[in-house]
């Protein structure tokens, strides 16, 4: 396994994520993504109950993916989440999928903080980016 040192989560593929042919169906793999970042969030201390209660939503609002090889049933991967930018309203996050060291599947989305009740941008709470901060270095 890999000795790299982002965030990451595993994920057991099962039949259900798959197609007739054993292969992950490709929406899967940003399902797969979205846990990865909702328990990156949790290694912070934060968690969306948490956000609801301070009035935030983490929308996406960019979704870029990349798919270099299918994942199979079965198979054990491995899914990274890195924040590579924080600003005002906004985190990007870079994701990476991999079955044992071979890269599967890349990821880049942006995730936009709104306020729960306008659906307005709100900013990232001070809180919260510190959080981040002391996670990623």
């Amino acid at each position: 396994m890999s000795t790299d040192n982002r965030f990451s989560i595993h994920v057991r593929v099962y039949y259900e994520d798959t197609d007739a042919g054993g292969i992950v169906y490709h929406t899967n793999y940003l399902k797969f993504m979205e846990r990865a970042r909702t328990e990156f969030l949790r290694t912070t201390g934060y968690d969306h109950q948490l956000l609801l209660e301070q009035q935030r939503l983490l929308v996406v609002s960019d979704a870029s993916i990349k798919f270099r090889r299918p994942a199979k049933l079965d198979d054990l991967l491995r899914i990274t989440a890195e924040v590579t930018e924080i600003r005002k309203v906004r985190l990007t996050f870079q994701q990476n999928i991999y079955l044992e060291d071979e890269l599967l599947c890349i990821g880049e989305f942006v995730i936009g903080s709104i306020h729960s009740e306008t659906m307005r941008p709100a900013v990232i709470t001070e809180s919260l980016r510190n959080k981040i901060t002391a996670v990623t270095k």
